[in-house]
């Protein structure tokens, strides 16, 4: 099963924290809807700027680890080269998602087979 490590953070970057799910855009979800569970109104956690797919559980749990015990400066240096601008990359998740399951409308028809595919 998939495993995804995240760094979600506050609109003025103050705070980094890292996390491990399984399923991104429904714990994406539960910060939106929970925004004061881990700090203060000022500092609600809504940003994601970060995050890692990997394949196997034990992999996954060795790199939160790692990864959780990085401090400011590391976490940033990670953060940088594939967000150097800290947007929040939700947007584009959830778009991705829609685009997966938006219902077909038409069968697909294989160029190489002679079948349709639903």
């Amino acid at each position: 099963m998939k495993r995804f490590i995240y760094i979600i953070t506050d609109r003025n970057r103050n705070n980094l924290h890292v996390g491990l799910c399984s399923d991104l855009l429904k714990t994406l979800n539960f910060y939106s809807e929970m925004p004061t569970l881990f700090f203060d109104s000022a500092q609600q956690l809504n940003r994601l700027v970060y995050f890692e797919e990997i394949n196997t559980e034990e992999m996954a749990m060795e790199r939160f680890k790692t990864v959780s015990t990085y401090t400011r400066p590391q976490k940033e240096k990670m953060i940088r080269p594939v967000n150097p601008d800290w947007v929040d990359l939700t947007i584009g998740l959830n778009y991705e998602s829609s685009v997966r399951t938006r219902p077909q409308l038409r069968p697909a028809i294989s160029a190489r087979r002679s079948s349709v595919t639903f």
